[in-house]
This record gives structure tokens, C-alpha cells and sequence, in this order.
């Protein structure tokens, strides 16, 4: 991977020792750029970065509604590499299963504070860093849910429906040197939506025109996408990248 020659780009990638995280840090490594990848396991992001090669990759531990956190990896991030094109904010957290309407407030709060909240203070920090002198990209990874009702997980559709149109006011403020987009996967296969298909993957597969869940791959061909010159004019989009699952809408 680390053969590739360097583009001259480089990412923060937030919740990226794994799963759709690290499969966007794996596509945009893959093309030549440089990466920070943040999260909470120290020991799984080491591993992370050996794999995506640690002459193109650091990262930063910590959690990503922590201010502090937030400002380390943006200050490392400079530090290292002297720039930050791109973020994809990608660190989300669903802590709970069951319906809204005996959802614990401070639950309700803790999802909110992670999966809107952080995207936020990133991209506000790689503004004032690096973007809103040199241009650059960012990339918000909301979710079908925030698209649609959700049972038994509201609480995180409704905080991805507040990041996509956290995505719409950040690229209309951002304008024109920065574009922000979204990208809306539905389920895919990642230790964080396992119980989404976990010992019924095929029965769960059989429901999209495309037949089969989702992989980080195809998330992380999507980010690399809107993160390059060929999505020059795109802003203020959703990508939905749902394995046509939506098609399905309305046929009972």
C-alpha cells in the first residue's frame, strides 16, 4: 500500500481503528495521501497504522467528544504533515436498542454529544487550522437511519439526521473553499452494526436489490470519491450508499 506515490494530500479520519472508519483510511492511503486516524483503543489504532503503513499514518487516542482530544488530533495532525485537506468525520456511537420513547435523556445526550456535537468541533478546528485558508474537504458519515424511520435505534437516527443537515450548513458557511458532503451507508458489516445482522447475514442480505450488506470498501471508495478533484462540484450532498435497499421503500 505505502508503494503508492504520495498525492500531497492528508486526512484526519476520526473512529477509524476499524471497521468503515479504517476502510476509508485504507482508500485514501491507497491513492497517496497521508492519514490520522483518531479513536478510543490505543492498541487498535497501533495496529491500524502498521497496517496502513506508518510512513503515511499516525494516530491520535482519545474520545471524540473531548474537546481536548479534538484539538490534539488536529495539532498532531499539522505537526506531522503540515496540513489537513481533508476530514471525515466517521466517530459515532449507538449505545442503546429499544424505542424512543423510554429512552434515557442522558443517553439520548451522550449520542448526540458524540456522533453531532464532535463532527462539529473537528470540522470547526480543521477550519481554522488549515481549510479555510487552503481550501480542502470534509465528509460526515450519517446513516439510512437519518433518512427514515428508524425502530429501536432512533435516538442515532435522529442524531444522523441532524448531521446531514449539519452537512448542509457547514457547506453553505464553508463556500467556496470548502466542500462538505455526507455519505448515508446502510447496514455494514463492522463489529459497531453487528447486531443489525449477526447470525442471519443471508436473511438480512436477501432484503437489498444487490445482495449483500455492505463492506468498509465501499464506504471508503464513496469518501475517497467526494474527497477528490472529480467531485470538484459536489456540496451539500448525501450520498446514499445503501445497496439499493431503498428501492424496496413502499412495496409492502
Amino acid at each position: 500500500m505505502t508503494s503508492v506515490e504520495l498525492s500531497g494530500k492528508v486526512a484526519l479520519v476520526t473512529g477509524a481503528s476499524r471497521g468503515i472508519g479504517y476502510g476509508v483510511a485504507e482508500a485514501l492511503v491507497a491513492r497517496g495521501d497521508r492519514v490520522c486516524i483518531t479513536g478510543r483503543n490505543e492498541d487498535a489504532l497501533k495496529e491500524a497504522v502498521e497496517q496502513l503503513g506508518a510512513d503515511r499514518a499516525i494516530y491520535v487516542a482519545g474520545k471524540a467528544h473531548d474537546e481536548a482530544h479534538q484539538a490534539a488530533a488536529v495539532e498532531r495532525t499539522m505537526e506531522a504533515f503540515g496540513r489537513v485537506d481533508h476530514l471525515i468525520n466517521n466517530a459515532g456511537t449507538n449505545p442503546v436498542f429499544g424505542p424512543i420513547a423510554d429512552l434515557d435523556l442522558n443517553v439520548a445526550r451522550k449520542v448526540f454529544e458524540t456522533n453531532v456535537v464532535s463532527a462539529l468541533g473537528f470540522a470547526q478546528r480543521t477550519w481554522h487550522a488549515w481549510q479555510k485558508d487552503n481550501g480542502g474537504a470534509i465528509v460526515n458519515i450519517a446513516s439510512v437511519a437519518g433518512l427514515s424511520p428508524s425502530p429501536f435505534i432512533g435516538a442515532y437516527g435522529v442524531s444522523k439526521a441532524a448531521m446531514i443537515n449539519l452537512t448542509v450548513q457547514l457547506a453553505h458557511e464553508f463556500a467556496p473553499k470548502v466542500r462538505v458532503n455526507a455519505i448515508a451507508p446502510a447496514v455494514v458489516k463492522t463489529k459497531f452494526a453487528q447486531a443489525l445482522y449477526e447470525g442471519r447475514e443471508e436473511e438480512a442480505a436477501a432484503a437489498y436489490p444487490l445482495g449483500r450488506l455492505g463492506v468498509p470498501s465501499d464506504i471508503g471508495g464513496a469518501a475517497a470519491f467526494l474527497t477528490s478533484e472529480q467531485s470538484d462540484w459536489v456540496t451539500g450532498q448525501t450520498l446514499v450508499v445503501d445497496g439499493g435497499i431503498f428501492l424496496n421503500a413502499g412495496t409492502g
